[in-house]
């Protein structure tokens, strides 16, 4: 296995140095990410997880300890050598005036010129190449300036697509972009990992994208650090001990996340499938606990697309609803008329 390591941490510490004072952020790390992995790094905010990144790079010196690259220590390797194995992205925006984004991109091409930086035509096709993957090809010769959030970000992925390095470390890569950009680009990730071999580090707030495609997460706390397959986390009840507070509870049965809603009444929800499964959710979001007995109200759930039917009865009454945004109002009032008794 020591041979299928991209990236190994060996009694690694990451923190700050200020003075004779040191800060170090997270406990003691001896974990790895695999050759051709695609590896989530969780955690809340100031939790140490740029930190982290820029530390796998070495952008940033450890504390103590070291991080391995295919076996040898960073400090091993010249800043040419590394530039040529790690590609990195940042979550400090990039405001450049006359930059094109074939300028920003073609950037990652420069550890593999010679001297004098000239780009030849082999690095001007990867550069158009990684441009047209990351879905900005008629915006080639736009300036930087001139581009959305979501299209710098883009720009951003692609400079390191051209790098065309070994292992990527990605620091929040689909901040900024809208819900299908996201999974486009996890999606363009995952294939690098599948198809190229490439190895990906990245760290996100999504956590259904880290649940859904990532090999393994790097799950970080206030003083713990934990790691394994999504899976694998959630079946720890990793997640629900690091997110659960008095406001929000995780789910292990469908990693979701929820408010903690104080509960309004029961109701029992017959229905079969996915109708079933919503109107649980909507029920459930208009404060009423789903149990299967000693109910205040029953809703039965059936229908087709189109010609869903809701019929509730409770308390001597019958009520149809043919949507869920109607039933989950009526019981918002019934709620107010439980509490009054």
């Amino acid at each position: 296995m020591e041979g299928q390591r991209a990236i190994s941490f060996k009694a690694l510490a990451i923190g700050y140095r200020s003075g004779g004072t040191e800060r170090i952020l997270l406990p003691e790390l001896v974990t790895f990410a695999g050759k051709g992995e695609l590896v989530a790094v969780i955690g809340e905010n100031g939790i140490g997880k740029s930190t982290l990144l820029r530390t796998v790079c070495g952008l940033q010196d450890p504390i103590s300890g070291h991080v391995l690259l295919s076996g040898r220590q960073l400090k091993e390797y010249s800043r040419n050598e590394l530039a040529r194995i790690i590609g990195y992205i940042s979550t400090e925006p990039v405001r450049v005036s006359n930059m094109t984004v074939f300028d920003l991109v073609s950037l990652g091409r420069y550890p593999h010129t010679s001297w004098t930086g000239r780009l030849g035509q082999e690095d001007i096709k990867i550069t158009f190449e990684a441009i047209e993957r990351v879905g900005l090809k008629s915006l080639s010769y736009r300036y930087i300036n001139e581009l959305s959030d979501g299209e710098r970000q883009r720009a951003m992925i692609a400079r390191v697509l051209a790098q065309d390095a070994d292992v990527l470390v990605m620091d929040e890569p689909t901040a900024f972009l809208d819900i299908r950009s996201k999974y486009e680009i996890i999606h363009l990730l995952h294939n690098l990992t599948r198809y190229k071999g490439k190895t990906i580090i990245f760290s996100t707030h999504d956590l259904n994208i880290a649940l859904n495609e990532a090999d393994k997460i790097w799950l970080a706390g206030r003083d713990t650090f934990t790691e394994g397959s999504p899976e694998d986390l959630i079946l720890a009840g990793s997640f629900s001990s690091l997110f659960d507070s008095s406001l929000i509870s995780f789910s292990d049965r469908d990693a979701s996340f929820s408010f903690r809603r104080e509960q309004k009444g029961r109701v029992i929800v017959k229905g079969q499938g996915i109708i079933k499964i919503w109107t649980e959710r909507a029920v459930n979001r208009a404060g009423f606990n789903i149990v299967g007995k000693d109910a205040d109200f029953i809703v039965s759930a059936s229908g087709s697309p189109g010609e869903y039917v809701w019929i509730l009865s409770g308390e001597g009454n019958r009520y149809v609803f043919h949507n869920l945004y109607d039933l989950a109002r009526w019981l918002g009032t019934a709620a107010g008329h439980l509490e009054d008794n």
